[in-house]
């Protein structure tokens, strides 16, 4: 007997997505509930689950191409006995707009044998990775869903393993020629064309549209992190022994943003038409990294809550989006942003509004630094703040001092307790 496997509801507004990978081969056993493909959406990956126990058939749709909310993907065959040879996917027949199709599409990801013989799938983006710093994947152990490899996986074992041969190119790279009197091009030069994702499509779309339609403008301070390290210091381990999770730095400033959201409530309003909504309530969306992209989850009703309940649910946010299984709904309705690019090691960034938000706050590195306290020429461990906002609605002088009230907030986080 045989089952068709159909793209599941996206969410609200959501009717088409991309078959970004495919977890199981023609001629694999599969069980009911277990991944057989990923989608890519404009938000985030989903993954299609088996709706009965059997063996893997005809794959309808190819990696790369464009499906629609309830469109056939896949066949799966009740009661046959697994193939050890997989049988290549038909043509695709429910796949939309032929024009983006026309395009050459991403090759198959071929499986990988671990070290229990589990066979596993690279992505294309890990498999990338992968070739470009000469690894053998059977090596490394994934932490991702099922034991899959990440992205993150394949660079910490770049750091650590010695890389194996790189394979060689399938066709040698044409000979360039150079001027006498201009430059000369020596050894092998490679290049790879990669279609780029339906997440990183929107994002493009969405930060350029950002770009075109707000008057952006930052304001650029800088923070003293002597007062929140010493906090942090003296009492991580009983915050941790009581919370069950650490203290970090993202809580101080969610609630710093709070704070100063309250003496300048328009870095939290947006405008819609010829209104402009203000909130009582504070979303902060934080910006967190993915295998697929930066995603960026919503902490709902941040006012509301304690330092334990932000830092819980951003480790929350951030485990998911490793593994792929954030909620399309958890991404919708922030009303302001943070985005920490010191984790990367930033000094100093001008961070793009996600609209229809009107600001962004953008976090930079610690670093040591000579400042001048009471006369004396001291070092203190400093943090660039830079504050991208929509000129239309917030004046420079609101947006300055609400990067003045998060400064304070930091510098003496006694403020946060009495909200000063």
């Amino acid at each position: 007997m045989a089952t068709e496997v159909k793209v599941p509801t996206l969410g609200e507004s959501i009717t088409e997505a991309t078959l970004g990978q495919w977890l199981k081969a023609p001629g694999e056993a599969v069980k009911a509930d277990e991944p057989i493909a990923s989608l890519e959406t404009d938000k985030v990956a989903v993954e299609v689950n088996s709706p009965v126990d059997g063996v893997m058939g005809e794959q309808v749709v190819a990696e790369g191409d464009t499906v629609l909310v309830d469109a056939v993907i896949a066949i799966i065959n009740e009661g046959a006995a697994a193939s050890t040879a997989a049988t290549p996917a038909v043509a695709d027949r429910n796949a939309v707009g032929q024009a983006e199709a026309a395009a050459p599409a991403e090759p198959a990801s071929a499986p990988v044998e671990e070290d229990d013989g589990d066979p596993k799938t690279l992505s294309p983006a890990v498999r990338r990775v992968v070739l470009e710093y000469g690894l053998d994947p059977s090596k490394i152990k994934g932490t991702g869903k099922d034991g899959r490899l990440t992205k993150d996986d394949v660079l910490l074992a770049a750091k650590t393993q010695k890389p194996a041969a790189a394979p060689a190119a399938a066709t040698p790279a044409p000979a360039v020629s150079a001027p006498a009197a201009s430059f000369a091009v020596s050894g092998e030069r490679k290049e790879e064309r990669v279609r780029m994702t339906r997440l990183r499509k929107t994002v493009a779309a969405r930060l350029k549209d950002a770009q075109n339609t707000a008057a952006m403008l930052t304001t650029y301070n800088d923070v003293d992190m002597t007062a929140v390290i010493d906090a942090r210091n003296r009492y991580k381990d009983l915050f941790e022994k009581k919370h069950g999770i650490r203290l970090g730095f993202m809580s101080f400033f969610a609630k710093a943003a709070v704070l100063a959201a309250r003496d300048v409530p328009a870095v939290n309003a947006s405008i819609e038409g010829d209104e402009i909504v203000y909130r009582d309530y504070v979303d902060i969306s934080v910006a967190v990294s993915a295998p697929q992209g930066l995603v960026v989850p919503v902490v709902r009703d941040a006012d509301k809550l304690s330092f334990a309940g932000i830092e819980k649910t951003i480790a929350d946010f951030g485990r998911r989006a490793k593994d792929g299984t954030l909620k399309m709904e958890e991404m919708k309705g922030g009303t302001f942003t943070i985005s920490n690019g010191g984790v990367f090691g930033s000094l100093l960034s001008s961070p793009i509004i996600n609209p229809p938000q009107s600001a962004v706050l953008g976090l930079h590195r610690i670093e040591e630094r000579p400042v001048v306290r009471d006369g004396q020429i001291v070092a203190r461990p400093m943090m660039y703040l830079a504050l991208s906002y929509d000129h239309r609605l917030i004046d420079g002088r609101e947006a300055v001092t609400f990067l003045v009230r998060i400064k304070e907030a930091i510098e003496d986080p006694t403020r946060l307790l009495i909200d000063l």
